[in-house]
């Protein structure tokens, strides 16, 4: 039961932090590659440097945040939470494709009666397939292994991950189930390797081409 119950909390987890931190990615990273403006270049510096530290550095703000909105013990709090984290290392990786498009292709659809959004949907985006599965991926497979968000957002056992049910069955002091912490284990990785698999080939796509416009 718990395994199961699990294992439907992280999809769901996951699953919206990912479209979130994807569908949010496009347009500032698209912002950032097309639009020339003074703060341009801080911005992308201000991204570059969240990566570098911790995310233990934003848990109290978030969570006084999460509490002040009414979001603690419900699925929105750890969901919001690592589409905010993930969503600056997607912005850098997406920058480096929309840089790497030629601008005609802007200055053409612009002719051909498309606005900005238009463009961006219709034109640019279809051309982003390999990058965007890559940063999808990324980010699922981060918020599927997140054990610390839903331990402190959650307070509702019913509504606990694959790697917080993990941590609670490991208990020293009346001895370790191995079987429901191997069982549960290997259904918490299930679902990162069917992404993967299903969506490998865009993935070594998009991370070769990255190395390839550095």
């Amino acid at each position: 039961g718990d395994t199961l119950r699990g294992f439907k909390n992280s999809l769901i987890i996951s699953c919206g932090a990912t479209v979130i931190s994807t569908v949010l990615s496009i347009p500032a990273s698209y912002g950032l590659a097309r639009f020339r403006f003074s703060a341009r270049k801080a911005l992308v510096l201000f991204f570059l440097i969240t990566q570098m530290l911790p995310s233990t550095l934003v848990l109290t703000s978030l969570y006084i945040m999460f509490s002040k909105l009414g979001l603690l013990n419900t699925y929105w709090a750890p969901i919001l939470a690592d589409a905010t984290l993930g969503i600056p290392f997607s912005i850098i990786i997406l920058r480096t494709y929309f840089v790497s498009i030629p601008k005609e292709l802007d200055e053409a659809a612009k002719i051909d009666g498309c606005n900005t959004l238009k463009t961006l949907w219709y034109v640019i985006v279809p051309m982003l397939k390999p990058s965007l599965v890559s940063c999808a991926l990324f980010q699922f497979m981060w918020t599927n292994n997140d054990f610390q968000g839903p331990l402190i957002y959650i307070a509702d056992m019913q509504k606990y991950t694959n790697s917080v049910y993990l941590r609670m069955s490991m208990d020293g002091d009346v001895g370790f189930q191995w079987n429901r912490i191997l069982a549960m284990s290997l259904i918490s990785i299930v679902p990162s390797l069917i992404v993967f698999f299903c969506a490998q080939d865009s993935f070594i796509d998009g991370i070769a081409a990255g190395g390839v416009k550095g």
